[in-house]
């Protein structure tokens, strides 16, 4: 009979990076090239005076991660990010806005 144990390493665990909150009245938004639905909120944004910063989590890898934890697992874009440290998943612009205090 063989018994394994585990030891402790001095290795940090990897755990997805908490975003940088983004600047109040501000959104940051989780975004690849070729979606549609970020394309739109960008437009709806730029329409209404909205500010916001874009990380592509292709160009990007490592911010994948925070995406995926956010939703369940799931690389799923847009991911908006909130100045309460809040996210939502594909908002609409009228949920950006209400978030926004707008």
């Amino acid at each position: 009979m063989t018994t394994s144990t585990t030891q402790p390493t001095d290795e940090p665990t990897a755990q997805p990076a908490e975003p940088a909150l983004p600047a109040p009245g501000t959104v940051t938004m989780y975004s690849t090239a070729w979606c549609g639905y970020c394309r739109r909120l960008r437009t709806q944004l730029d329409s209404e005076g909205i500010g916001y910063q874009v990380i592509d989590i292709e160009e990007q890898p490592e911010t994948a991660a925070f995406v995926e934890q956010v939703n369940g697992g799931n690389r799923t874009v847009p991911t908006v990010v909130y100045p309460d440290g809040s996210a939502a998943t594909n908002p609409s612009l009228q949920d950006v806005k209400a978030a926004l205090g707008r």
